[in-house]
């Protein structure tokens, strides 16, 4: 599988299949194995890549803390899509990826045809709760410094069955990815211009709310809760989440085959 080299930094990537792009980025600490039982019902008509984010999975987990952050991660995905010669692409991701891909949007809202949001939150708007997440993201590093890949073990599903070299890429990528400064993500939520699915599982707890705000605040955006679902939707329910997705995906196409004719 390909790696894309970014300043030094080596992106691992995969492409399957053809058709519109379709970009899906992983959670902190997953890896682009979760999106396994995605394959073959997305890359059936569209051009699937996934990709492990730096500090993860088979991409570099470079030593120097500042070639972690969210400017470089969504610099990532533009760099990804120009790979994959897609100007434009659906762009979705899960947790820490579904929050990326906000990002990207924020700053390239012409190269976004649709959002997909998956058991994500937006952000924060009062400073004590960002504090709050900061402090746990840094906390997360240091157990990750201290007890190495052990960790992964007592996390959700999409992490527990992953596959990192070591550690230290973890550390770093929580302390400057997961880590978050301002609300300039959930800030940009009215000004989303293009068609957006929130997908959520329903036994999720910390992230219900925070979907029913998006879904809310997103203008036209769809919501999907999958019953039986916990954190990783895709992975809990894997035909639930496809069958919702595809959905929105051919609901996405034949809007844009009927403007084109009008």
């Amino acid at each position: 599988m390909p790696k894309l080299n970014r300043d030094g930094v080596d992106i691992y990537y995969e492409v399957h299949g053809s058709g519109p792009p379709l970009i899906l980025t992983h959670g902190y600490s997953s890896t682009s194995a979760m999106w396994q039982g995605q394959i073959a019902a997305l890359s059936k008509h569209y051009k699937l890549v996934l990709w492990d984010m730096r500090g993860h999975g088979q991409s570099d987990y470079p030593e120097n803390p500042a070639l972690y952050s969210e400017a470089l991660t969504v610099a990532d995905i533009a760099a990804l899509l120009d790979a994959a010669d897609a100007d434009k692409a659906i762009v979705g991701g899960l947790s820490l990826g579904g929050y990326m891909s906000l990002a990207f949007y924020r700053t390239h809202p012409e190269r976004v045809r649709a959002l997909l949001i998956i058991d994500t939150g937006p952000g924060f708007k009062k400073d004590d709760a960002r504090d709050a997440w900061n402090k746990r993201a840094h906390e997360t590093a240091d157990r990750f410094d201290r007890e190495g890949l052990a960790v992964l073990k007592s996390l959700s599903a999409e992490r527990a069955s992953v596959t990192h070299r070591d550690a230290t890429g973890l550390a770093r990528a929580a302390r400057g990815m997961l880590t978050q400064r301002d609300a300039s993500v959930m800030e940009i939520l009215p000004h989303i211009k293009v068609p957006s699915l929130v997908v959520v599982g329903a036994d999720d707890t910390p992230f219900l709310a925070a979907s029913d705000y998006m879904a809310a605040k997103i203008p036209g955006a769809e919501k999907v809760v999958i019953p039986a679902a916990g954190h990783a939707a895709n992975i809990d329910q894997p035909k639930a989440f496809n069958d919702a997705v595809v959905s929105f995906l051919d609901r996405l196409d034949t809007r844009q085959q009927q403007k084109a004719a009008s």
